[in-house]
């Protein structure tokens, strides 16, 4: 479900089970969860989305922002940087002779961009066939706010900044995105549909929202 708040959209899964009473709950990589009685009605639920409105797009703020929060790097051989969840030398990932700190990082913005190329590329095949769909098209970017996302027109788009995550990071963000191809939104089918293929998708949501912000160049 979803509603406008503020000029926001505000999108969230709702658990139906045998409560006492209503709750929301927003996980570290944003997805909001409302938490209600059986046979609790649509209108009900949108009232108490709205009621705790500004809350929530605070709470989805902050951890924006937390994501988001710059590093400064080293662009030198003896600088660290992430690939496939593990740390390296720059001079172990790409070329660094003679080269300036923006020749640098352009280079090895390219590194990691082909190097998700390859990883998706090769992933993805594995987990369409499980799926039993296929995207219309699959495409690397470069984004501040989204891993992946799915279009209405079935375009599968990855962050190039995958790259750096451990290979079952880049599983479960191929496995979302291909299930929306199904879901388009975060209900509790979409929900069932990952869980049936990585039953421990939350820690993946946990590793990218406590390692995220160090995924950047």
């Amino acid at each position: 479900m979803k509603i406008e708040f503020e000029n926001q959209t505000i999108e969230f899964n709702v658990e139906y089970g045998n409560r006492g009473k209503l709750s929301i709950q927003i996980d570290s990589l944003g997805f909001i969860t409302v938490k209600a009685p059986n046979a609790t009605s649509d209108a009900i639920i949108i009232r108490a989305v709205e009621h705790h409105g500004k809350r929530i797009l605070e709470k989805l703020n902050v951890l924006a922002e937390a994501r988001n929060k710059p590093k400064t790097r080293e662009y030198q051989d003896q600088g660290k940087f992430l690939h496939l969840g593990k740390e390296y030398f720059l001079h172990e990932l790409i070329d660094t002779g003679e080269l300036d700190e923006e020749e640098l990082k352009k280079n090895l913005k390219k590194f990691y961009f082909t190097s998700c190329k390859k990883i998706i590329g090769e992933r993805i095949k594995i987990y369409q066939n499980q799926l039993k769909v296929k995207p219309k098209s699959i495409e690397v970017e470069e984004s501040t706010t989204k891993w992946g996302s799915c279009s209405s027109s079935k375009k599968l788009t990855f962050n190039y900044r995958l790259a750096m995550a451990p290979i079952e990071v880049i599983d479960y963000v191929i496995i979302h995105e291909l299930c929306h191809l199904h879901h388009m939104n975060h209900d509790r089918s979409f929900w069932r549909r990952v869980g049936s293929i990585m039953p421990d998708y939350k820690e993946k949501e946990e590793y990218l929202a406590r390692h995220g912000h160090a995924m950047t160049l």
